[in-house]
């Protein structure tokens, strides 16, 4: 029998015939050497020996599950021809599937002089490197059923692995903070008993912490400067960086399955932790520079950057595309994740330059079997430009005008009655005419970038002076609702108005047409003090305050999100017709507060401020919707109801009462009201 021979696919390590297979894939590469470390630190290098096109690939003998390793690869070092070999510089196996350690920064682990970009420096690397580790694929998946949960049915809660449990009484401390911590039945019950049906994880994919960061005293705490496409972020591991986070990886997976909740994974594709022509050389940069990012045409010493980090991924390339497929392929298959969030994934779009809705990424992932069942939503913008609406129809995106027109009705902005109609009726301005459905729209009022819901109704400026950078970063117009006082105040009229802007901007939110995405802790009342870019907090700024939550805003979030989901009227699949329209299940009437429609002068009226929704949808319970965002009470005459009487099935406003047949009912200052007519 002849003897088995390595292959040159998958990537990375894997099994043939029992013998642990490496495979990497470069261009420019003269040789290639697998770096095995004992116990004790020695190294022992093994070249990769065969070929096959681009793809090095060999046996490695010696390496077995638990095997610590890296890269070296071998090559020319032409920084102004875009190629960085170096062989000093021990590298990140782009498709290890588990990594130990961190990080030591200074002059070793970049691949160039720090003073000069285009000199080489020899510094060996290995002793300020972390490395990879070969982990046992085996896992008993028995009983897991992944939830599929409709789109028209899915509430998002955006939250961090370490901040939901670091503080959380209730979660043994030896497991705070951690991938375990997350699958605690205590967590998990906040999940349920808030009635959210998908767990949109910040980033989980290992990252690096930013050496000016760390210079400072503080840490990369969101996440985004991934490094290990394929490994789950070590610190977030109750079992050590020896392996043992890719099991309880799955483990939290597979506990969550078991409670009905999806998990989505905030993915960063668009860039690296490796930075621009400056950035330290930790893997893509020493294996084939040119293959894995996109470099200044005519310039190849320097990277084209659409993300704001230094560098951008070449997605026009095969290998680079092939890697982003990979990952996506084995977080669905090998770790049984439920949908991803792309961050900035209007970059993934520029194969060329400008965004495109057929690029090769987009058209991968379309007519990738694996990735069909599960959710894809973009973030479909970049630094160089805005592309919501953009992406192909079985695509979600995050709506950032959702956001922003909904923030400008509750404070009261001229003219935005007809914006704010758009986003409640989930954009038909947006996606209608390329027959995309509401479903494409992911809605927030909130999210990880920005105030949470408590500060920004409590603050008029950003407070981010505890990043070090003199309060200018982040943005500098968030939209803020604040109450009325700067912070924290005693003054009860303020706070009470406070509640009912966060109640307003809830409901918004969880009775819009479309997919509500909750930022984690906006239900309890979470603040961050005012810091509006707290990327770099990873302390009590960002950790949940579960000791301080506010319960009553808990439970109208949860009530709110039960009403959602027992009411078909609120979570239409198809954008809402007239009420006299044909064969239409979901209807809407949109009216004036004297019970008119609007006519087209209307919607431009500076001083509009309220306006009512009628919600049907055939055989079920009806709703009336009405929000003033005026600063004075406001008589609503209101429409007849389609089934039994009007009764109060929610309110801003704690002292509103309806009783017997309404037919007008005066809605508060700054305050919503919904009512029911039951089928």
């Amino acid at each position: 029998m002849a003897s088995a021979r390595s292959l040159p696919y998958p990537l990375g390590f894997s099994v043939i015939d029992g013998r642990q297979n490496f495979a990497l894939y470069s261009e420019t590469a003269d040789a290639v050497y697998v770096c095995i470390f004992d116990e004790s630190g020695e190294e022992t290098r093994v070249r990769v020996a065969e070929r096959t096109g681009h793809v090095f690939h060999g046996f490695v003998e010696g390496a077995e599950v638990g095997t610590r390793y890296g890269i070296r690869v071998d090559g020319p070092w032409n920084p102004e021809a875009g190629i960085r070999h170096n062989v000093e510089k021990l590298l990140l196996d782009p498709h290890a599937t588990a990594i130990e350690g961190g990080y030591t920064w200074g002059q070793a682990v970049f691949g160039h002089d720090m003073n000069e970009s285009e000199t080489r420096d020899d510094t060996d690397s290995a002793d300020a490197t972390p490395r990879c580790v070969i982990t046992d694929p085996s896992f008993d998946w028995s009983g897991d059923v992944a939830p599929r949960t409709l789109l028209s049915d899915t509430v998002v809660y955006e939250t961090h692995v370490k901040g939901f449990t670091q503080l959380h009484p209730d979660v043994p401390e030896d497991i705070r903070g951690t991938y375990a911590g997350l699958a605690h039945p205590a967590a998990i019950k906040h999940f349920t008993d808030l009635g959210v049906t998908a767990v949109e994880l910040l980033p989980v994919q290992q990252f690096v912490q930013d050496s000016h960061l760390e210079e400072k005293g503080l840490r990369n705490y969101w996440g985004y400067n991934s490094i290990g496409f394929f490994a789950p972020h070590n610190e977030y591991a109750a079992a050590g960086d020896g392996g043992g986070q890719v099991a309880e990886f799955k483990q939290m997976v597979k506990d969550l399955h078991a409670a009905g909740l999806e998990v989505i994974l905030d993915v960063v594709y668009n860039h690296t932790a490796e930075g621009n022509h400056m950035g330290p050389t930790l893997s893509f940069k020493g294996i084939d520079n040119a293959a894995y990012y996109r470099l200044v045409e005519g310039d190849e010493g320097n990277y084209f950057d659409t993300t704001g980090t230094g560098n951008s991924l070449n997605v026009g390339h095969p290998a680079a595309l092939g890697l982003i497929m990979d990952s996506l392929r084995y977080w669905v298959t090998e770790m049984h994740v439920d949908g991803f969030r792309f961050d900035l994934a209007t970059t993934l779009t520029r194969q060329g330059g400008d965004a495109e809705l057929h690029s090769a990424f987009l058209t991968l992932i379309q007519q990738d079997p694996v990735l069909a069942p599960v959710k894809m939503i973009a973030e479909p913008w970049d630094t160089a430009g805005y592309q919501v609406g953009g992406f192909p129809a079985d695509w979600s995106e995050w709506n950032g005008k959702f956001r922003d027109d909904v923030r400008d009705f509750w404070n009261s902005t001229d003219a935005v009655l007809g914006t704010l109609a758009q986003r409640v009726l989930g954009s038909p301005d947006v996606y209608e005419s390329s027959r995309r459905s509401p479903l494409s729209s992911v809605n927030f009022v909130t999210a990880h970038d920005g105030f949470t819901l408590a500060d920004l109704t409590s603050y008029a400026e950003k407070h981010n002076e505890a990043n070090g950078e003199d309060n200018n970063d982040g943005e500098s117009d968030n939209k803020s609702t604040n109450g009325g006082a700067e912070g924290p105040t005693d003054d009860e009229a303020v706070n009470e108005r406070r509640d009912r802007k966060r109640r307003n901007l809830l409901a918004t939110l969880l009775l819009s047409a479309g997919v509500p995405m909750i930022l984690g802790g906006d239900e309890l009342g979470r603040t961050q003090g005012g810091n509006n870019n707290a990327y770099c907090q990873d302390d009590e700024i960002s950790w949940f305050d579960w000791a301080n939550a506010d319960q009553d805003l808990l439970a109208f979030t949860t009530s709110l999100i039960e009403l959602r989901r027992t009411s078909p009227a609120l979570r239409p699949t198809w954008f809402r017709q007239a009420p006299d329209a044909d064969d239409a299940r979901d209807t809407v009437d949109v009216l004036r507060s004297d019970g008119e429609g609007f006519a087209d002068e209307d919607w431009d009226n500076p001083d509009a401020r309220s306006i009512t929704f009628v919600f049907e949808h055939e055989g079920a319970d009806a709703f009336a919707l009405l929000f003033n965002a005026a600063d004075n009470g406001v008589e609503f005459t209101v429409p007849q109801a389609p089934n039994a009487e009007w009764e109060l099935a929610a309110s801003s406003d704690a002292g509103q009462t309806v009783e017997g047949e309404v037919t007008t009912l005066i809605v508060r200052d700054e305050s919503f009201t919904l009512l029911r007519s039951r089928a």
